[in-house]
Formats: structure tokens, sequence, C-alpha cells
């Protein structure tokens, strides 16, 4: 059985059983089931599984949920029969959950959500175990909720889940590991996580794992004294005493030198730790935050990052999403950072929807870091202006296919009044425009001249405006391939457009060619 995704479920419930396994499958996990009668013959592997569910009504179920629960480093769970609400307790007080029959695919959906499942071992598990026991009144996890959405924007699914487990683990002292690509934020979760803690009123402090030479990092995290080495002209503080009561978040763990790793682990381990130069015993009391971009498990593999630190890092992980895996943030993205903007007094910008378009389209390697970069590069260049996909640099004018539009305001404008009321009226037009027509139809209906007047008469009785366009379109497109030999190229010329479009339009009205 494979550890990443694979659920046992010991059940005697050939109903349940059909349910649970339909359910899982289609969530992409493997199911694994067995019946009471030969549960002992799978005992080895329960650990190898991210997580246990037990049926309720198997045989000797007293006996096999406590043997299973006192072997099992992974989350069991059992499932009722019973409509009342259970509780944990109830049932046996090292359970996980309880969840009634029929389950819910949102129910267990939620249910795998609150925990990173797929990457418990029997290291860790015992760890996150306590984190997820923790429970926050109703007005508390608002507060906190309320606190993480505040830092971390966005409304796609995978933000919402991240809150919700920066709010489960928040309260705890549980060690975190933040994943993620560069550019995604995490040093912005891990400020949200002390802020949420009951750490918040001592020092959160960073260190960049990678930034600081090997030679030197030793020092930097556990101080040294006087003479150490030479240099240290007075004793000095380490980061983990600076930290004291709060909150220290190794950025860029995977960077750490091995060396280092062994007494890092240590310190996780014993929670002291002395300064280079001395032997003086020094306590700690901080809560640990560990961030990368690197995949560790891989790093392993290589020799370059102790499996042992991995598993005490890995206590709760927290994988954020790239920016092109949540694109529809984009726009919620650039409101709070043009927002911060005009707080701060370095201008502002607005975008087309073309523009806007295109940078959701764009894959964004350098994730939020590189469009916040963007969009002050953007207020700086146009400050007076909407920016149309004109505007943007090169790199993204592939991402949009309609023809930019110039919405430059002009440079003398009598007063702050008078621009507000021109750009108002640029983006009603642009709300207008792009409701109705295309960009290529406005600028069509721009030179209207050249169309002969009969085109634009309405008949007395009306017409449906909508076919009588897709019948001019169908009709010029026709006759431009015909001119053209059906060289979808040199028509897309003869009708100043991008080829790409003229293929979509092609398939649009089932054209063809």
């Amino acid at each position: 059985m494979a550890l990443l995704s694979t659920i046992l479920l010991i059940d005697d419930n050939p109903k349940r059983i059909l349910q649970v396994e339909i359910i899982f499958q289609f969530m992409g996990y493997d199911v694994k089931t067995i019946s009471s009668d030969n549960y002992a013959d799978y005992l080895h592997e329960i650990n190898r599984v991210c997580s246990i569910f037990i049926g309720e009504g198997i045989q000797r179920q007293f006996m096999i949920l406590n043997e299973i629960v006192e072997m099992a480093r992974v989350p069991v769970i059992f499932i009722t029969d019973s409509s009342e609400e259970i509780t944990t307790d109830k049932v046996h007080e090292k359970l996980f959950d309880v969840l009634a029959s029929p389950l819910q695919h949102v129910q267990l959906n939620l249910l795998l959500a609150k925990l990173p499942i797929n990457r418990f071992t029997s290291q860790n598990f015992s760890a996150t175990f306590e984190v997820q026991k923790l429970t926050l009144n109703d007005s508390e996890n608002a507060n906190v909720l309320s606190l993480v959405a505040s830092r971390l924007k966005g409304n796609s699914a995978a933000m919402v889940a991240i809150r919700k487990m920066i709010a489960q683990v928040a309260e705890s002292d549980a060690t975190v590991l933040i994943l993620g690509e560069s550019g995604t934020g995490k040093e912005v979760v891990a400020n949200a996580l002390h802020d949420a803690s009951l750490r918040r009123d001592k020092p959160f402090v960073p260190i960049n794992c990678g930034a600081i030479p090997a030679e030197l990092l030793e020092s930097e995290l556990f101080g040294h004294e006087k003479g150490a080495f030479t240099g240290a002209l007075t004793a000095r503080q380490g980061r983990f005493e600076m930290a004291e009561g709060g909150t220290l978040f190794l950025d860029e763990i995977g960077d750490m030198p091995l060396s280092m790793q062994v007494k890092l682990l240590r310190v996780l381990q014993e929670r002291n730790f002395e300064r280079v130069g001395g032997n003086k015993t020094i306590y700690c009391d901080v809560r640990v935050i560990a961030a990368t971009h690197r995949h560790l498990e891989n790093e392993i593999k290589q020799n370059r990052f102790r499996e042992d630190l991995f598993y005490r890092l890995n206590v709760f992980p927290i994988e954020l999403p790239s920016l092109k895996e949540r694109a529809d943030d984009i726009p919620i993205l650039i409101e709070e950072l043009i927002t911060r903007m005009i707080q701060s007094n370095r201008g502002f910008v607005n975008l087309t929807q073309n523009a806007m378009a295109a940078l959701m389209a764009y894959e964004w390697r350098g994730n939020v870091r590189e469009l916040a970069n963007l969009i002050e590069r953007l207020a700086i260049m146009h400050p007076k202006g909407l920016v149309d996909i004109i505007d943007l640099p090169q790199k993204f004018k592939q991402y949009c296919e309609e023809e930019p539009i110039d919405f430059t305001l002009p440079d003398m404008l009598e007063s702050d009044e008078d621009e507000i009321k021109v750009r108002q009226k640029i983006v009603e037009n642009i709300s207008s425009m792009t409701q109705t027509t295309s960009a290529e139809m406005h600028e069509l209906m721009r030179h209207h001249e050249y169309i002969p007047e009969t085109t634009l008469q309405l008949p007395e009785e009306g017409i449906d405006l909508k076919e009588y366009l897709n019948s001019m379109e169908v009709d010029l497109i026709r006759q431009a391939l015909n001119e053209c030999n059906g060289v979808v190229a040199h028509a897309a010329k003869r009708l100043n457009m991008r080829r790409t479009t003229l293929v979509e339009k092609l398939r649009k009205f089932d054209l063809d060619r």
C-alpha cells in the first residue's frame, strides 16, 4: 500500500463499504478494504496509509478499535450509524474524528483538507494530532479567520483552504513548514501565523538561511561569545535568543548547509543550545516556522537535506499554490496592490478588461512578487491613463488577441475633479464596449464611413442585431477566404486580425476553409 494516497477501511457493512470506496476513489484515493475477520493480517501496514476509517458494528468492535488506535501513527476516524452528533470522547479519546453515515463528499473533503493528510508519517503524526485537537470558540475562530483573510487575499478554493489551515494551527506551538515557489507569499503566511498565535505580543524574527554564508550562519542563529573568532569583539545574541517567547522564521531552510542542519535538529529536539565559543547552556521557548521553495523529499534523496530534520519540521505543512494556479485571484490582488500604493502616495493605475485578461493568462514565474513589481512599474509609466494591452511589456501581449486601444488621458487637465470625470467616462465606455462588442468591432465602427450607408439603416420592423452582425461577419470571412484561396493566414491579413483569431471564428461559425 502506498503512503501518499491510500485509505484503509475496516468494515463489515457492504453498503457502507461501497459508498466509502466510491467517494474516495472519486477524490483520487485508493481504498484498501478489510473485514474484522482478517484485520490482524494487516496490522503491520497500518502506518503505511494516510488514514484509517473504522465502521461501526464490526465484530469485536471495542477490541479492534482500541488496538488500532494504540498502534496507529496516522489519523483514525470512526464511522457511526447514529444520526446524533457523537464526539470522539464517547467512542475513544484518541480518535481523530467521528463521522455520521451516510458519508457525504463535502463532509469528507473538509475532513481531509483539515490536515496535511498526504504528508503524515509515524514521526510527525503525534504532534499534528495534538494540533488538530485544539478547539477555538466561534468568536476566537472568527477573529483569527478575519485577521488571516486581511493578509492573504483571494477567493480561490486553494486560498480559502490555506486560511482555514492557518486558523487551525495558529494557536498551537507546532512547527509549520511552508512550501511554495519563490514569490508566493511564504513570509506573509509566516507573519499571519505569528500574529494569529498566542505569541503575537512577542518578537517575530526572520532569517534567510540561504543568504548567510555557512561559516556565519551558526553565529547568526545561536549567537557568539566575545573572542569566539576573529572579529568577535563583543558577545552577541543569536536569532533564537532574539525570538525568545515568540516566533523564529527560518526562510529558505532547504539551502541550509548539512553541518548546520545537525545543530538545528538538536535545538528543535532539546530546546537548548550554546553560543559559539561558549559553554553555558541556554534554554529557549521559541516557535519555529520554516519555509522553502525546494522539494525537500528530492533533496533528501540527493543527500542534501537530513530526513530526520525534515520530519521534525514537517509537523504541519502548508503548501502555497503558484499564482498561475489561482489566476482568478489576480484582479483581487491587483486591487489590493493599488490600494496599498494609494495609501503610501505612490500613485495608482487602472487596467482595461483586455489588459486584465492578459495578466490572468500569463504564467507568472515570479508569482505575486512579479505581479507587484509590474503594477508599480505601470503606475510610474502611466500615472494618468488606463493601461491596455499596448501598454504592457511585450511578453504579455501574446496572451490576448484583442486589438489595443489607446485610453491615455490628456496631459493637461484643469483640476483633479476634471481628471476624475474623464477617468470615470473612460471606464464607462470600456464597460459598455466590452459588454456589447469586441475591440475589433469597436475599431470597425470607428471607421464606419467606409461601410455602405445602406447597411446602417434600421428596418421598421426592427432586427436581431446580434444575428445581423454575425451574418455580416460570416459573409466577410467567406469573401476573404475565397479571395485568398482558403489560405487562413492571408485571409486574416485581409481582415486585419490575427491568424489564431480567425481560426477561432471559423470554429465558432462552423465554417470550412
